[in-house]
Protein backbone atom coordinates (compact mmCIF):
# COMPACT_ATOMS: atom_id res chain seq x y z
CA UNK A 1 0.00 0.00 0.00
CA UNK A 2 0.90 3.21 -1.01
CA UNK A 3 2.19 6.20 1.63
CA UNK A 4 -0.78 8.23 0.36
CA UNK A 5 -3.32 5.27 0.99
CA UNK A 6 -2.31 4.87 4.20
CA UNK A 7 -2.80 8.43 4.95
CA UNK A 8 -6.33 8.20 3.69
CA UNK A 9 -7.38 4.83 5.33
CA UNK A 10 -5.59 6.69 8.70
CA UNK A 11 -7.76 9.75 8.28
CA UNK A 12 -10.78 7.89 7.15
CA UNK A 13 -10.93 5.01 10.48
CA UNK A 14 -10.17 8.23 12.73
CA UNK A 15 -13.28 9.84 11.16
CA UNK A 16 -14.98 6.78 12.07
CA UNK A 17 -13.80 6.50 15.50
CA UNK A 18 -14.47 9.98 16.53
CA UNK A 19 -18.46 9.50 14.86
CA UNK A 20 -19.16 7.99 18.07
CA UNK A 21 -18.28 10.46 20.71
CA UNK A 22 -22.02 12.40 20.63
CA UNK A 23 -23.16 9.21 21.41
CA UNK A 24 -20.95 8.13 24.00
CA UNK A 25 -21.82 11.37 25.51
CA UNK A 26 -25.51 10.81 25.48
CA UNK A 27 -24.88 7.24 27.18
CA UNK A 28 -23.15 8.71 29.86
CA UNK A 29 -26.05 10.71 30.69
CA UNK A 30 -23.71 13.03 33.01
CA UNK A 31 -23.71 16.64 32.48
CA UNK A 32 -22.27 18.74 29.87
CA UNK A 33 -19.57 20.14 31.58
CA UNK A 34 -18.55 16.82 33.49
CA UNK A 35 -18.45 14.62 30.03
CA UNK A 36 -16.28 17.58 28.89
CA UNK A 37 -14.20 17.37 31.79
CA UNK A 38 -13.57 13.65 32.01
CA UNK A 39 -13.02 12.79 28.33
CA UNK A 40 -10.21 14.91 28.40
CA UNK A 41 -8.82 13.77 32.32
CA UNK A 42 -9.27 10.27 31.46
CA UNK A 43 -7.25 10.72 28.04
CA UNK A 44 -4.48 12.30 29.73
CA UNK A 45 -2.19 9.40 30.93
CA UNK A 46 -2.43 7.44 27.66
CA UNK A 47 -1.74 10.40 25.96
CA UNK A 48 0.92 11.58 28.22
CA UNK A 49 2.48 8.15 26.85
CA UNK A 50 2.14 8.38 23.57
CA UNK A 51 4.01 11.67 23.77
CA UNK A 52 6.63 9.96 25.92
CA UNK A 53 7.39 7.60 23.59
CA UNK A 54 7.05 9.99 20.36
CA UNK A 55 9.86 12.01 22.17
CA UNK A 56 12.19 8.89 22.67
CA UNK A 57 11.61 8.62 18.73
CA UNK A 58 12.00 12.07 17.71
CA UNK A 59 13.38 14.05 20.19
CA UNK A 60 11.93 17.07 22.34
CA UNK A 61 8.70 18.70 21.06
CA UNK A 62 10.05 22.31 19.42
CA UNK A 63 9.44 24.97 22.26
CA UNK A 64 7.59 27.24 19.67
CA UNK A 65 4.87 24.47 19.26
CA UNK A 66 4.35 25.28 23.09
CA UNK A 67 2.38 27.99 22.94
CA UNK A 68 0.46 27.31 19.72
CA UNK A 69 -0.51 23.48 21.44
CA UNK A 70 -1.38 25.50 24.75
CA UNK A 71 -3.74 28.24 22.86
CA UNK A 72 -5.13 25.18 20.80
CA UNK A 73 -5.98 23.30 24.07
CA UNK A 74 -7.90 26.97 25.49
CA UNK A 75 -10.41 26.59 22.22
CA UNK A 76 -10.75 22.93 22.41
CA UNK A 77 -12.06 23.20 25.92
CA UNK A 78 -14.28 26.21 24.84
CA UNK A 79 -15.18 23.86 21.53
CA UNK A 80 -16.11 20.97 23.94
CA UNK A 81 -17.75 23.04 26.61
CA UNK A 82 -20.42 24.46 23.67
CA UNK A 83 -20.48 21.27 22.09
CA UNK A 84 -21.91 19.06 24.75
CA UNK A 85 -24.37 21.59 25.45
CA UNK A 86 -25.48 21.30 22.09
CA UNK A 87 -25.55 17.56 21.84
CA UNK A 88 -27.65 18.45 25.44
CA UNK A 89 -30.18 20.76 23.30
CA UNK A 90 -30.47 18.95 20.31
CA UNK A 91 -29.44 15.82 20.23
CA UNK A 92 -25.71 14.25 19.19
CA UNK A 93 -26.85 13.69 15.81
CA UNK A 94 -27.58 17.12 15.01
CA UNK A 95 -25.06 18.41 17.13
CA UNK A 96 -22.23 16.67 15.28
CA UNK A 97 -23.57 18.05 12.27
CA UNK A 98 -23.63 21.31 13.00
CA UNK A 99 -20.10 20.97 14.04
CA UNK A 100 -19.14 21.03 10.11
CA UNK A 101 -19.94 24.95 9.85
CA UNK A 102 -16.22 25.17 10.58
CA UNK A 103 -15.17 24.26 7.26
CA UNK A 104 -16.17 27.76 6.21
CA UNK A 105 -15.12 29.29 9.09
CA UNK A 106 -11.59 27.84 8.63
CA UNK A 107 -11.80 29.06 4.98
CA UNK A 108 -12.91 32.57 5.40
CA UNK A 109 -10.34 33.41 8.45
CA UNK A 110 -7.55 31.86 6.03
CA UNK A 111 -9.07 34.32 4.01
CA UNK A 112 -8.50 37.28 6.57
CA UNK A 113 -5.12 35.87 8.07
CA UNK A 114 -3.06 34.25 5.28
CA UNK A 115 -4.69 36.12 1.91
CA UNK A 116 -5.94 33.34 0.99
CA UNK A 117 -9.10 33.62 -1.02
CA UNK A 118 -12.26 31.03 -0.83
CA UNK A 119 -13.13 29.88 -4.16
CA UNK A 120 -16.44 30.21 -6.17
CA UNK A 121 -17.84 27.16 -4.61
CA UNK A 122 -17.15 27.64 -1.46
CA UNK A 123 -19.02 31.46 -1.59
CA UNK A 124 -21.79 29.89 -3.42
CA UNK A 125 -22.41 26.83 -0.70
CA UNK A 126 -22.06 29.12 2.27
CA UNK A 127 -25.71 30.45 2.46
CA UNK A 128 -26.82 26.48 1.02
CA UNK A 129 -24.94 25.45 4.70
CA UNK A 130 -26.56 28.24 6.31
CA UNK A 131 -30.18 27.49 4.85
CA UNK A 132 -29.71 23.88 6.37
CA UNK A 133 -28.54 25.36 9.66
CA UNK A 134 -32.07 27.32 9.93
CA UNK A 135 -33.91 23.86 8.78
CA UNK A 136 -31.82 21.70 11.84
CA UNK A 137 -33.10 24.82 14.38
CA UNK A 138 -36.92 23.79 13.72
CA UNK A 139 -37.64 27.68 13.52
CA UNK A 140 -40.27 26.64 11.02
CA UNK A 141 -41.20 23.28 12.35
CA UNK A 142 -43.33 22.48 15.35
CA UNK A 143 -42.14 18.98 15.15
CA UNK A 144 -38.34 19.63 15.72
CA UNK A 145 -36.42 16.82 17.60
CA UNK A 146 -34.77 18.49 20.81
CA UNK A 147 -35.21 20.01 23.87
CA UNK A 148 -34.55 23.69 22.87
CA UNK A 149 -33.34 22.90 18.69
CA UNK A 150 -32.14 27.05 18.55
CA UNK A 151 -30.05 27.40 21.40
CA UNK A 152 -28.93 23.69 20.09
CA UNK A 153 -28.28 25.85 16.50
CA UNK A 154 -26.38 28.81 18.86
CA UNK A 155 -24.01 26.21 20.66
CA UNK A 156 -23.31 24.26 17.55
CA UNK A 157 -22.34 27.82 15.58
CA UNK A 158 -20.32 28.29 18.90
CA UNK A 159 -18.50 25.01 18.81
CA UNK A 160 -17.81 25.24 14.93
CA UNK A 161 -15.92 28.63 15.81
CA UNK A 162 -13.89 27.07 18.36
CA UNK A 163 -13.38 24.40 16.35
CA UNK A 164 -11.79 26.17 13.77
CA UNK A 165 -9.55 27.94 15.61
CA UNK A 166 -8.27 24.61 16.86
CA UNK A 167 -7.55 23.16 13.95
CA UNK A 168 -5.84 26.11 12.29
CA UNK A 169 -3.60 26.28 15.54
CA UNK A 170 -2.82 22.75 15.23
CA UNK A 171 -2.16 23.19 11.52
CA UNK A 172 0.81 25.77 12.81
CA UNK A 173 2.62 23.04 14.71
CA UNK A 174 4.97 20.61 13.70
CA UNK A 175 4.23 17.12 12.50
CA UNK A 176 4.16 15.92 16.36
CA UNK A 177 0.63 14.28 17.04
CA UNK A 178 0.89 13.32 20.06
CA UNK A 179 3.01 15.72 21.51
CA UNK A 180 0.50 18.45 20.31
CA UNK A 181 -2.63 16.47 21.27
CA UNK A 182 -1.31 15.28 24.68
CA UNK A 183 -0.16 18.94 25.61
CA UNK A 184 -3.24 20.62 24.17
CA UNK A 185 -5.58 17.87 26.04
CA UNK A 186 -3.86 18.54 29.12
CA UNK A 187 -4.20 22.41 28.81
CA UNK A 188 -8.17 21.46 27.99
CA UNK A 189 -8.69 19.68 31.17
CA UNK A 190 -8.12 22.68 32.86
CA UNK A 191 -9.81 25.14 31.52
CA UNK A 192 -12.93 22.82 31.13
CA UNK A 193 -12.52 22.80 34.91
CA UNK A 194 -11.90 26.52 35.87
CA UNK A 195 -14.69 27.14 33.00
CA UNK A 196 -17.66 24.35 34.28
CA UNK A 197 -19.22 27.05 36.58
CA UNK A 198 -20.27 29.00 33.97
CA UNK A 199 -21.04 26.04 31.78
CA UNK A 200 -23.46 24.56 33.87
CA UNK A 201 -21.18 22.97 36.48
CA UNK A 202 -19.23 19.72 36.30
CA UNK A 203 -19.48 17.26 39.17
CA UNK A 204 -16.23 15.89 40.09
CA UNK A 205 -17.15 13.20 41.77
CA UNK A 206 -17.46 10.33 39.17
CA UNK A 207 -20.66 8.16 39.06
CA UNK A 208 -20.95 4.64 37.23
CA UNK A 209 -21.75 2.72 35.32
CA UNK A 210 -22.19 6.84 33.64
CA UNK A 211 -18.48 7.36 33.87
CA UNK A 212 -17.34 3.88 32.13
CA UNK A 213 -18.91 5.40 29.08
CA UNK A 214 -16.61 8.68 29.86
CA UNK A 215 -13.54 6.11 29.69
CA UNK A 216 -14.53 4.51 26.08
CA UNK A 217 -15.02 8.29 25.05
CA UNK A 218 -11.44 8.75 26.26
CA UNK A 219 -9.62 6.18 25.18
CA UNK A 220 -11.98 5.60 21.54
CA UNK A 221 -12.58 9.39 20.53
CA UNK A 222 -10.27 11.74 22.11
CA UNK A 223 -7.09 9.19 22.10
CA UNK A 224 -7.26 6.84 19.09
CA UNK A 225 -10.04 8.86 17.33
CA UNK A 226 -8.02 12.30 17.42
CA UNK A 227 -4.58 10.75 17.36
CA UNK A 228 -5.44 9.37 13.76
CA UNK A 229 -6.82 12.72 13.30
CA UNK A 230 -3.96 14.72 14.21
CA UNK A 231 -1.30 12.36 12.43
CA UNK A 232 -3.21 13.09 9.15
CA UNK A 233 -4.03 16.56 9.34
CA UNK A 234 -0.89 18.24 7.93
CA UNK A 235 -0.11 15.11 5.29
CA UNK A 236 -3.82 14.41 3.92
CA UNK A 237 -4.69 15.85 0.03
CA UNK A 238 -7.21 18.08 -0.16
CA UNK A 239 -9.81 16.15 -1.51
CA UNK A 240 -10.20 14.00 1.85
CA UNK A 241 -11.82 16.66 3.42
CA UNK A 242 -15.52 15.92 1.45
CA UNK A 243 -14.88 12.36 2.58
CA UNK A 244 -13.89 12.85 5.96
CA UNK A 245 -17.41 15.93 5.94
CA UNK A 246 -19.40 13.41 4.93
CA UNK A 247 -18.22 9.87 6.96
CA UNK A 248 -18.97 11.26 10.37
CA UNK A 249 -21.77 13.54 10.48
CA UNK A 250 -23.89 10.80 8.44
CA UNK A 251 -22.26 8.04 10.86
CA UNK A 252 -23.26 9.82 13.91
CA UNK A 253 -27.31 10.26 12.93
CA UNK A 254 -27.34 6.71 11.77
CA UNK A 255 -25.61 5.65 15.00
CA UNK A 256 -27.74 8.05 17.36
CA UNK A 257 -30.92 6.55 15.49
CA UNK A 258 -30.07 3.15 15.98
CA UNK A 259 -28.34 3.32 19.82
CA UNK A 260 -30.55 6.17 20.91
CA UNK A 261 -34.07 6.63 19.54
CA UNK A 262 -33.12 9.93 18.22
CA UNK A 263 -35.61 10.81 15.48
CA UNK A 264 -35.05 14.10 13.79
CA UNK A 265 -38.25 15.69 11.71
CA UNK A 266 -38.53 15.67 8.25
CA UNK A 267 -37.50 19.62 7.77
CA UNK A 268 -34.42 18.65 10.58
CA UNK A 269 -33.50 15.75 8.26
CA UNK A 270 -33.82 17.98 4.82
CA UNK A 271 -31.19 20.55 7.05
CA UNK A 272 -29.06 17.47 7.54
CA UNK A 273 -28.65 16.79 4.00
CA UNK A 274 -28.20 20.42 2.95
CA UNK A 275 -25.58 21.01 5.18
CA UNK A 276 -23.89 17.96 4.04
CA UNK A 277 -23.99 18.87 0.42
CA UNK A 278 -23.50 22.56 0.75
CA UNK A 279 -19.73 21.86 2.58
CA UNK A 280 -19.09 18.63 -0.23
CA UNK A 281 -19.79 21.24 -3.06
CA UNK A 282 -17.76 24.62 -1.58
CA UNK A 283 -14.80 21.74 -0.39
CA UNK A 284 -14.34 21.11 -3.46
CA UNK A 285 -13.23 24.16 -5.13
CA UNK A 286 -9.52 25.21 -4.07
CA UNK A 287 -8.95 28.32 -3.08
CA UNK A 288 -6.99 31.44 -5.21
CA UNK A 289 -4.11 33.10 -3.77
CA UNK A 290 -5.30 37.32 -3.09
CA UNK A 291 -2.99 39.56 -5.54
CA UNK A 292 -1.31 41.32 -2.14
CA UNK A 293 2.40 39.55 -1.46
CA UNK A 294 2.28 36.43 0.60
CA UNK A 295 4.39 36.57 3.64
CA UNK A 296 7.41 33.74 4.00
CA UNK A 297 6.77 33.08 7.31
CA UNK A 298 2.82 31.98 7.51
CA UNK A 299 3.11 30.29 4.46
CA UNK A 300 3.36 26.92 6.07
CA UNK A 301 0.44 27.93 8.49
CA UNK A 302 -1.61 28.41 5.36
CA UNK A 303 -0.46 25.54 3.10
CA UNK A 304 -4.05 23.72 3.02
CA UNK A 305 -6.77 26.00 4.65
CA UNK A 306 -9.40 24.02 3.50
CA UNK A 307 -8.84 21.03 4.94
CA UNK A 308 -10.32 20.77 8.57
CA UNK A 309 -12.44 17.39 10.05
CA UNK A 310 -14.76 16.76 12.01
CA UNK A 311 -15.96 18.19 15.43
CA UNK A 312 -15.71 15.39 18.37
Amino acid sequence: MSAHRRIVLIAIVGALVISTSAPLVRLSGVSPATSALFRCAYAVPPMLLLAWLERRRLGPMPRKAMLPASLAGVVFALDLLFWHHAIDYVGAGLATVLGNLQVFIVAFAAWGLFGERPSTRLMVGTPVVFAGVVLISGVFDSAAYGQDPMMGVLAGVATSISYAAFLLLMKSGPERAAGLLAHATVVATIVIALLSPLFGGADFVPNWPGHWWLIVLALGPQVLGWSLITFSLPRQPAALTALLLLIQPMTTVAISALALGERPSVLQLAGCAVIVMGVLYGSRGGSRSAPAPVIPQVVPAADKPEDPVQAG
